[in-house]
């Protein structure tokens, strides 16, 4: 059963589903448990039979765990995934310590992949993030080097400034940007999204309901182990501000009779056709609404009040996608 329609990634590049999974909460990024294998297995599987194929992780989730996930559900099925991975970030016992970006790290970390992954050739390549603290020149050089070597098809960027992207795509054709993007996290609309687009590169976007703020769900206060207690966004005024903003999402939800996740989810489909919402799940419950959300349409007078309740600087306080 194929649900799902395509999208091109970049002028000449791959096309891949319009729905990507994200597999990243299939595995312990913040030292927190391992969510069940055989579950993580099984909606993959049912994803690629609903012809989601673009399959997102990242070489330091789970410590390599992500990936050897992926393995086992890719088995026999290697020509129905589009895998893409991140690399370039450094964790130590569930605890960032920064980035790795050297030429010589690049080389090594995509053979682990490589080997972890368990095929020839990864589909998509990218550092997870540019923190300047190697060029712009020596990073995408070492990947298109990959390239030519066949450990690598398409070279992506994730979390760079318009700038770094210009940069990047001069250096070798960049098919996708993997950045953050909802109704509540709007600021890559100012110079990135537009770069994307006149560069013709096609954008992953991720954090759809912006750390679970506009599911519906999301109540005052957080309890105090939440992690998202630490984001202003989720702090005292700042939170009881922005959830009134949601109580306008939640009720053309109710109107449209859909959830407010689907409607967070197909605002960001909207925005463009070269745009992917990522969806990160574990579980395949979750698969059938995010399904439907990309068949949701809105009408102009809708789209306006999303756009007004939500406009830039509507949401108090920012969280990581913030920069």
């Amino acid at each position: 059963m194929k649900n799902i329609t395509k999208i091109q990634l970049g002028q000449n590049g791959p096309f891949v589903s319009r729905l990507g999974l994200g597999c990243m909460r299939m595995s312990s990024i913040w030292g927190g448990s391992t969510p069940n294998e055989v579950e993580s297995i099984a909606t993959i599987h049912e994803a690629l039979d609903n012809g989601i194929n673009f399959l997102n992780t990242g070489d330091f989730y789970g410590a390599g765990h992500n990936e050897m996930l992926i393995s086992k559900a890719i088995k026999g099925r290697r020509n129905d995934a589009f895998i893409s991975v991140k690399f370039g970030a450094i964790f130590h016992n569930g605890q960032p310590l920064g980035m790795d970006l050297r030429p010589i790290s690049i080389k090594n970390f995509v053979n682990y992949s490589l080997t972890r992954l368990g095929i020839e050739t990864i589909d998509l390549y990218q550092p997870s993030r540019m923190d300047n603290s190697v060029p712009v020149e020596d990073i995408i050089g070492t990947v298109a080097d990959l390239v030519k070597e066949g450990k690598v098809r398409y070279i992506g960027v994730s979390e760079i400034s318009a700038g770094q992207l210009r940069k990047a795509n001069s250096i070798h054709p960049i098919s996708a940007l993997e950045i953050g993007y909802s109704l509540a996290d709007r600021q890559v609309e100012d110079e990135l999204l537009p770069t994307a687009k006149q560069l013709g590169i096609g954008v992953v976007a991720f954090a759809n309901t912006a750390e679970g703020f506009l599911t519906g769900q999301m109540t005052a206060p957080l309890p105090a182990d939440d992690y998202r207690i630490h984001f202003t966004r989720f702090q005292e005024e700042n939170l009881s501000h922005n959830l009134k903003k949601v109580e306008v999402l939640k009720q053309l939800a109710e109107n449209k009779g859909c959830t407010p996740t689907q409607l967070a989810i197909a605002w960001v489909k909207e925005q463009g056709d070269h745009i992917m919402p990522l969806v990160s799940m574990s579980r395949r419950s979750r698969l059938p609404e995010n399904i439907a959300a990309m068949s949701i349409v809105f009408t102009k007078e809708e789209m306006n009040v999303l756009n007004t309740t939500f406009a830039k600087g509507a949401i108090w306080g920012g969280t990581y996608l913030q920069r």
